[in-house]
């Protein structure tokens, strides 16, 4: 049972973490980009924030963030296997998952992060213009630094539904703590049951402690 539980521990991790690694890394561009095309935002050029730029990446995201995981998870299994056997004789199953996870929750953590940059006081931005800042430093040096602690408490959020995600996949044949589940499950093991859920709650009981320490550090 310990051997069966730390692999697919293992799996999991991986599958949480490269999944984040991946929407952390598209997400905040189109966050940022969501944001600085927003009316309100006073970075933003009158043309470009009117144009058909923010209001398609709006509309794009929030019909993507409707999109039930499991629905999305179905449809993307044969494009991911093929994919992966393509370039790789692997048995490993957890790859599978790593493009819908992160498709599942790029949407969600852009539009956290948009929010979470336009909720920056116009007042802010304005002075640091009326000073002669550039767009690119009132971006690097003003709005990303003002809402780091909101774009990595919405980071932890991601986590946080990539752990949950992670177990579906599993239980779709992605491998992980998920797919441990269903197998003890089915022969009554309760007690590798309890055993399999506390290590999930362990996970995101960990991912907020280490996130709440970094937004500390960083405050």
């Amino acid at each position: 049972m310990l051997h069966e539980l730390l692999n697919a521990l293992e799996e999991t991790l991986f599958m949480v973490f490269s999944s984040g690694l991946l929407t952390l890394l598209l997400g905040l561009p189109l966050g940022i980009l969501l944001a600085i095309t927003h009316p309100n935002q006073s970075l933003a050029n009158s043309t470009l924030a009117n144009s058909w730029l923010h209001k398609s990446l709006s509309a794009l995201i929030h019909v993507c963030c409707s999109i039930p995981y499991v629905i999305l998870m179905i449809a993307l299994i044969p494009f991911t296997k093929n994919l992966y056997s393509s370039i790789s004789s692997s048995d490993n199953h957890c790859i599978f998952a790593l493009i819908p996870l992160t498709l599942a929750t790029l949407p969600l953590f852009a539009h956290l992060c948009g929010k979470a940059i336009s909720d920056i006081p116009s007042t802010l931005t304005e002075v640091f213009i009326s000073m002669g800042a550039t767009p690119k430093q009132i971006l690097f040096k003003v709005l990303l630094p003002e809402s780091f602690a909101n774009i990595m408490q919405n980071f932890l959020t991601t986590l946080n539904h990539l752990v949950g995600y992670s177990v579906i996949a599993g239980v779709l044949g992605c491998g992980g703590l998920g797919q441990l589940i269903l197998e003890k499950a089915s022969v009554f093991q309760f007690s590798g049951f309890l055993v399999i859920a506390c290590s999930l709650i362990a996970i995101v009981l960990l991912i907020q402690r280490i996130g709440g320490y970094l937004i500390g550090v960083r405050n």
